[in-house]
């Protein structure tokens, strides 16, 4: 059952759709020899007065060495090291068992009287692995990376850092023939009970883990981050659900912010029904303006696509494998490719393809969605978003009240409503571990000036998420900047006048006029 991701990964594999390969060249080691690059100067961590945690954990000195190869990727480069951090397992007891997250790290390029300190990221999900990303992504951030060493983490429960599994490939493979906008008392309670075995898998297998790898939890693991690190502020780029993320770590820790940037805005004001309203809005309207790129009225387009979603769901489409294509994995492929601009020419084509009966290229678009590879294995990060989520999310829709809800939600989104509105109920149906709060705290009175990133056309992250968030994290410090483009996120997505603005934000410490709005 997969819920829309909120990660830089999915906009940038528009580039992937177009033919096109993301994160290859200087990121990864390429047999020419190794970097000749210094490795980072890490000050020496010292007790943080402000800090609850005991010296042991504080003072810690991580091994940094080469980065290994993570499953299913090539090791990246030798200017990248790696490290395990230790963290406390719960934080209500500091001296008590501790996890590992797994860092990465590259030292930056410049002069070092001129290095700043070290800028952490978060790309999104929640579940996203910043250890497998920020290589990928390191290109693009050179300009950063001439006063900054480049830093990044897998959150606890992701990949590398105690990475939360809740079943096999072959039980998901399975799952995928569960309708997700079930029609039928049948269909609901085979939904319904898909989602509870998810449940119960997660608490079988991560027994110890599954209530300690909250957003909270996370934030306070970037503030360790930071001290070891030996940095006085907390710089910080975060997309996506990273957003949320920096959002919350500003609130616990708000003398301890330096330079944040919160990209492709997650709304805080929103509970798991207002997300959801969110998403089916910010879809349809990518959808819509999808139809009108190509001089067709978003409405008649969108009552185009219904039709076939729902002959799709009455008879799947063979794909030239084994497998079939279901309404929910065209749901999931049409959904990613509204995260990009570029993939617009594959959604074209694939709905084409599907008018004439052939599933193929929508259930690869949805393999990409899921991260499934061509042996059958897929990647376990919506497993790690679905545990880190549910335990954020204290209020849980009941499978009645998500029923009733159907209608309202496909009066905002004809497409994608009711995947959303059973969703509200589905995601976390059943969940062994009891949810933390209806709304994340991000007010941050007293902290530094907030740069607070939206784009208009965004799908998954709706741009008045960001003026909410600016709102929420208190006067003087959300600072919104907007963009009026298309895709998810906005920085390095071709805008000249964001990238200036971010940049001279990170770089200089330059905070733009709260409102600025870039055209192009």
């Amino acid at each position: 059952m997969p819920r829309f991701v909120r990660s830089a990964a999915l906009a940038a594999a528009g580039a992937l759709m177009a033919g096109l390969a993301v994160g290859c060249g200087s990121s990864s080691d390429d047999g020419k020899g190794d970097d000749k690059r210094p490795a980072p100067t890490t000050p020496s961590a010292k007790p943080d007065p402000d800090s609850a945690l005991p010296a042991s954990l504080t003072t810690q000195k991580p091994d940094w060495g080469r980065c290994k190869a993570a499953e299913g990727a090539a090791a990246p480069g030798s200017e990248w090291q790696c490290a395990t951090l230790k963290v406390p397992l719960d934080y209500t007891k500091p001296k008590g068992e501790t996890i590992g997250v797994a860092l990465i790290r590259a030292a930056a390029t410049g002069d070092k009287k001129d290095r700043i300190g070290s800028l952490l990221f978060n790309f999104g999900g929640p579940g996203g692995s910043g250890v497998s990303m920020l290589p990928s992504f390191a290109d693009s951030y050179s300009k950063l990376r001439e006063r900054y060493d480049l830093v990044s983490f897998d959150p606890r429960g992701v990949a590398a850092s105690e990475g939360v599994r809740c079943r096999s490939d072959k039980e998901t493979q399975a799952a995928e023939g569960v309708d997700l906008t079930p029609d039928t008392p049948a269909e609901q309670a085979a939904y319904f009970k898909d989602a509870k075995a998810f449940g119960k898998g997660c608490a079988r297998d991560n027994a110890k883990l599954i209530g300690h790898v909250s957003t909270q939890d996370a934030a306070r693991d970037m503030d360790l981050m930071r001290q070891v690190l030996g940095d006085d502020k907390l710089h910080y780029l975060g997309i996506s659900y990273g957003t949320e993320l920096g959002g919350v770590y500003a609130h616990l820790f708000p003398k301890k912010v330096g330079r944040l940037t919160l990209d492709a805005v997650v709304d805080p004001s929103a509970d798991t029904v207002g997300h959801s309203k969110n998403q089916a809005r910010g879809f349809q309207r990518a959808l819509d303006n999808y139809f009108t790129a190509q001089g067709q009225d978003p409405k008649a387009g969108s009552e185009k696509v219904v039709k076939l979603l729902k002959r799709i769901d009455a008879k799947p489409l063979p794909t030239g494998s084994d497998r079939k294509l279901t309404e929910s994995l065209a749901i999931t492929g049409i959904t990613v490719t509204l995260y990009s601009r570029q993939s617009w020419p594959a959604l074209t084509r694939a709905l084409a393809e599907a008018e004439e009966g052939k599933g193929g290229p929508l259930l690869e678009l949805a393999d990409a969605y899921n991260e499934r590879d061509a042996s059958g294995r897929y990647s376990t990060q919506s497993h790690s978003q679905r545990a880190i989520s549910c335990l954020d999310d204290k209020k849980r829709p009941t499978p009645a009240e998500a029923k009733r809800s159907v209608p309202g939600f496909e009066k905002i989104s004809p497409v994608f409503g009711s995947f959303m509105a059973w969703d509200t109920a589905g995601w976390c149906h059943g969940w062994p571990v009891a949810g933390q709060v209806e709304n994340p705290e991000v007010s941050a009175p007293g902290a530094a000036p907030v740069l607070v990133v939206g784009n208009t056309g965004d799908p998954a992250t709706p741009y008045e998420g960001a003026r909410r968030m600016a709102d929420e994290l208190g006067k003087g410090v959300g600072v919104e900047l907007t963009w009026k483009g298309e895709g998810h996120g906005a920085y390095g997505s071709g805008s000249s006048c964001v990238d200036d603005a971010v940049d001279d934000y990170l770089l200089k410490g330059s905070v733009p006029r709260d409102g600025k709005v870039c055209e192009n």
